[in-house]
């Protein structure tokens, strides 16, 4: 969980101002950054781009190969350099499976403060990203690397799927069941850390959903009744949800008390740590969320959790549902869930909370 114990270099995670997909920008204001970038040209070809803010850009190739697209990169969320390695590598490979796809080859994006970290150091963040690409059967064929002022680490990757198969986060339908594959907590999990309040079993939980490939993304999309697949990071399951709303211009329901949460999470956001990008995100998008008075703050707080290397995020008819969780199971995903259901769009999309 530490650098090593006879190195003078400080804690991964005090070079960071915040750690893993808590870095992404606030919601509403990346939608303001991006207003306009829509109007540039698209070829026929490109068949997924920015416009539903998707896990990944989708170019058809022929008619049987399309080619997937990602990036993702952030600063270190754990002070281990192999384990920061291996969380943001899996996390950037899930945009791939959250389309769909079966990854193909990375690329690495690393930058580093090389007057603050050694080459050692360095060295194993590399290489904890390497042996996740290894783990999910793909080489590290290039990358591109600069000096910053704090570490940055993540990969581009990329993907094949058939055409057919491709899973946009916009193809919700009325009367659609969600599956939920991992569950929620990590930002909490996060912020205990950073303030030397999460012991080792707390830690041990959250490397493992971290680490987790989301190895049933190609198998969830070749079946006929899965309208929609995204994964749920750094904008929390609300944020998440309500792009699938947008989306699909639909409304989605939520069953909080079917939404699976790690262990003592609950707990530990009622203690207050709590990322201060949950905060950000609910200020982006919380008008467009419908809580009962009842709700706890606490639970508001995880809602909005930003998840890194979080779970994917089904939209299925409901005669799919078993086959769905049952695809999971197969992968190991044991806590995933069905957690609330598509409606048919009021004035506008909104997702309301049970």
């Amino acid at each position: 969980m530490n650098p090593d114990e006879n190195s003078n270099e400080p804690r991964l995670s005090s070079l960071s101002h915040g750690g893993g997909c808590g870095c992404k920008i606030a919601p509403g204001l990346l939608s303001q950054i991006l207003k306009g970038t829509s109007a540039l040209p698209i070829p026929p070809e490109l068949m997924v781009g920015i416009e539903t803010s998707d896990d990944a850009a989708v170019y058809r190739l022929n008619d049987e190969q399309a080619l997937l697209a990602t990036t993702d990169f952030f600063m270190p969320i754990v002070d281990d350099p192999h384990d920061f390695g291996r969380i943001a590598a899996t996390n950037a490979i899930s945009d791939v499976y959250a389309m769909g796809g079966w990854p193909i080859m990375a690329l690495a994006i690393v930058g580093m403060p090389i007057n603050v970290l050694s080459p050692t150091t360095i060295g194993r963040i590399l290489e904890g990203g390497a042996s996740v690409c290894r783990a999910a059967g793909i080489p590290i064929a290039g990358g591109h690397s600069i000096d910053s002022v704090e570490p940055i680490y993540g990969l581009v990757v990329m993907g094949l799927a058939h055409p057919s198969r491709i899973k946009r986060n916009a193809d919700a339908r009325p009367g659609d069941v969600l599956v939920l594959g991992k569950p929620l907590g990590v930002g909490v999990l996060s912020a205990a850390l950073k303030k030397g309040a999460l012991d080792a079993a707390g830690y041990e939980q959250m490397m493992a959903t971290t680490t987790k490939l989301n190895t049933p993304g190609p198998e969830l999309a070749a079946l006929a009744g899965v309208h929609a697949l995204t994964d749920v990071t750094g904008f929390g399951l609300a944020g998440h949800v309500l792009e699938l709303a947008r989306g699909a211009r639909c409304d989605v329901e939520i069953d909080w008390s079917a939404v699976p949460l790690l262990s003592g999470v609950r707990e530990l956001a009622t203690q207050g740590f709590i990322t201060g990008a949950s905060a950000r995100n609910w200020s982006g998008y919380g008008a467009e969320v419908v809580l009962q008075s009842t709700f706890a703050a606490e639970d508001k707080a995880l809602l909005s959790d930003p998840q890194t290397s979080g779970g994917l995020l089904v939209s299925c008819s409901p005669s799919s549902v078993d086959e769905v969780l049952a695809a999971f199971r197969r992968h190991g995903f044991e806590h995933a869930s069905k957690i609330g259901s598509v409606t048919a769009a009021s004035a506008k999309p909104i997702l309301a909370m049970h």
